[in-house]
Order: structure tokens, then sequence, then C-alpha cells
């Protein structure tokens, strides 16, 4: 019994220490890109990074040759809903009232499994859009090895102001359920952000403006002491706040209450973004969200004219460039499909990012910003989140439509 167990162990040690050399044409490692490199993967980190010629592999390394691909960090997805589908298939509205929490967590088990095999490693959750804290149990589910699915960091319900937030519509006398938590008050916030991380949310996503009716244009929620008091709550459990804001004011209020992100951004002057750099706080301007909801409304994209939602959401980013503010890649998954991520990589390029800052995004800047002091660079010692895919991206963006190989944790989730 005892050789068993011996043999056993051995079996098992061998398994988790298992070494893999993965050999592309280049690799880009999160801040650079570099011909002729390979990476060598112990177990579920990064032991080696370099040339060819300057890595020693120990005997019965495993070698996989990825030709014709760029090798990379696993994508950093920075603003999902993965409890949501895209508009064009059922409003907002009629997902938060007409499907139960239970279909929506069925539905959200496909978008993590198409994320992942889309080459999204790592994505943050900014809100459960109504389900609760499904997304909560959602990523302990991934952890547990249940379902397949990319690390996630998410906020649970999210925080809105009392009477700021929907579905609308109803009289008074007709109880329907919100899609965040709604809060009031200095007692109010801080209990709220309390119970939140209490009940499993990583960070907290408040909503410094919205629309107070419908069509009406959105305008400041919470008061400054109130955004004061949910970050100073949130700072004192060792989490942070990140901001739904788009109008200059709302954005000022979060930026000074001490946001960690601005997500949207769509009213931001330069004055704003600069003031943004200032405070190190960084943007997630979630381009892609506003393309595919314009197209939904009509817009033929390539055929009609520009309409001017796109035109100023365009002037805006190039203001948020000029100011040198960190930008985080992060689409508003949901609102499109879970899995296209790389529509976001393709439009901050088309808005005048360079290909190589926009990979950066993705990769090294949000691991920067999201605290994963071992995510988003190929770097020896950093967790084994890899990515391959066919081409250079850095020279044509739209090469991350096409994943080859899927690296997350040490365990290969796609090979073609």
């Amino acid at each position: 019994m005892r050789t068993v167990l011996t043999i056993f162990a051995l079996c098992v040690f061998s398994i988790g220490t298992a070494q893999t050399l993965l050999r592309p044409d280049r690799v880009f490692d999160g801040m650079e890109l570099h011909e002729d490199w390979a990476v060598l993967v112990e177990g579920n980190q990064i032991s080696a990074v370099g040339p060819i010629a300057s890595i020693k592999t120990p005997r019965r390394t495993k070698e996989i040759i990825l030709k014709g691909t760029t090798l990379m960090p696993g994508l950093i997805e920075g603003h999902s809903h993965v409890l949501l589908h895209p508009y064009n298939e059922a409003n907002w509205n009629d997902q938060v009232l007409k499907e139960s929490p239970v279909e929506r967590a069925v539905r959200a088990t496909v978008h993590v499994k198409n994320s992942l095999m889309a080459g999204v490693t790592t994505l943050r959750d900014l809100g459960a859009e109504g389900a609760g804290y499904t997304d909560v149990y959602l990523k302990k589910t991934i952890e547990d090895g249940i379902i397949p699915g990319p690390r996630m960091l998410v906020a649970g319900p999210a925080i809105v102001a009392t009477g700021a937030y929907g579905p609308k519509g109803f009289h008074d006398g007709v109880i329907v359920p919100l899609g965040a938590e709604p809060a009031s008050g200095v007692p109010e916030v801080i209990k709220t952000v309390r119970r939140q991380l209490g009940n499993g949310a990583d960070f907290i996503k408040i909503y410094a403006d919205y629309r107070w009716s419908s069509g009406a244009p959105s305008q400041p929620t919470f008061l400054q002491e109130e955004i004061d008091k949910m970050v100073e709550t949130a700072t004192s459990a060792g989490k942070y706040v990140v901001a739904h804001a788009s109008t200059p004011e709302g954005m000022r209020r979060a930026i000074n209450g001490g946001v960690e992100t601005i997500e949207h951004g769509d009213g931001g002057t330069l004055e704003i973004f600069k003031l943004m750099k200032e405070k190190g706080v960084a943007l997630c301007p979630t381009l892609a969200a506003g393309d595919a909801i314009t197209q939904y409304g009509g817009w033929k994209k390539g055929i009609d004219p520009m309409p001017s939602r796109i035109k100023n959401k365009r002037a805006s980013f190039k203001l948020a460039l000029e100011s040198g503010v960190d930008i985080v890649f992060g689409g508003d998954v949901g609102v499109f499909t879970h899995g296209e991520n790389y529509r976001e990589l393709e439009l901050m390029v088309d808005y005048g990012m360079s290909s190589l800052d926009a990979l950066r995004a993705a990769t090294a800047v949000n691991a920067r910003v999201f605290h994963l002091d071992t995510l988003g660079k190929l770097q020896k010692g950093f967790l084994a989140d890899i990515i391959a895919v066919e081409g250079n991206p850095i020279k044509d963006i739209s090469a991350m439509r096409n994943v080859r190989f899927v690296m997350k944790d040490g365990i290969i989730h796609k090979v073609e």
C-alpha cells in the first residue's frame, strides 16, 4: 500500500511540475514585441522568457510549435457583464424583468467559456445588472473547476442613487427588480458598501451620473460626500471603487472622491482627463458598446454618415489620448457578443491609439491598474496566462480575432 501511494505521489509531483516550451514566430511580452523568442512554462508559472537559444529546457520538456503566431499574455477584459447578452437579442429591461437569475446564470456559463476561448484569461465584471450576487457564485464555480472561464473580479449588484436607475416607466404602486442596489445618504451608502463587500464583491461599482428619467440627459447622482464615504469605506477594507460616469460633473465628483477607474467617460473634457491623470485615475472608454448600440438603432456602419454619438466619442477619446491618462481595455461586453472582445481593440486603434498601446492596455496596463501583480506580462515568475494569435497584431490589430492557443494558469484550454 505504501509503495502504491509513493508511486501516486511521484506521478502527481511529475504532473504538477511538467514543463512546456512555447515556440511562436514572435512574442509580445506585454510591453514590446520580440522576434525568435520562446516561453518556458513550469506548472502554472512562467520559468523563462527570451531568445530561443538562451532558454535551457530540462529533459522531457513538451514543446509546442505555434508557427505563424504571436505569443502574448492573456487578455484582461476591463468591463464585462457576463449576465447580459446582446441588446439586439433582448433589450436591457426585458433581461432584467423577464429572465430569471437562473436562466441568466446558465447563459453566463456559455459567455465565460466563449470569452476564455477568445483569449480573455481575466475579466472584470462590472455588475450583475439585477441578478444579485450571481457573478460572485459564477466566479466560485470557475475557481472550483466546475466550468471553464477566465479569472474573475466581480462587483456584485453595483450601487446607484435612489431613484436614478431602472427599469423605469411603471406607476408608483408597482415594485420591479432594479439593475443595481439603491442607496442614499452617508450612513446608508456606507452600509451598502460594507454589505456588498461582505457578500463577495471584489470591488465596488457606483453610478456617479445617470438619467433621472427615460430619455433625459445624464445628470450627477451621488453627492460628493456620499462618494467620498463610499471610497473611504471600500479602501479601509482593502478594496477600491470604480464609477460609471459620462458627464463632466459626474466624472469630477468621482475623480475627487478617489475612484480608481472612470467607466465610459463620453463627455470628458481635456480638463477632466488631465485631472484624471493628475489623480492617477484610469479611463475605460467602452468604445465598442456605443458602436454596437448605435448599430442596433439602425446605423449602417460604413454606409450611413457617422452619427453624432460616434463623432462625439471619437472626439473625447482623442482628448483622452492627448491628456496622457491611463486607458483601460474594456468594451462593456454583454452589450455585444461575449467572445468578440477584439471589437474594443479594433476601435481603440481606429479612434487613434497605436496597436502597440492598445495591446499594452489589454495586458500590462490593465494588470497594473487592477492590482494584478503577477499577470499581464510574459515574465519569469508570472502566472502562465498565455495566448497566441494568428499573424502580427501590432501590424494588423484584426489578428486578435484569430486566437489559436489559450493557456490559463498553466492549463491549455485551446490549441489549433
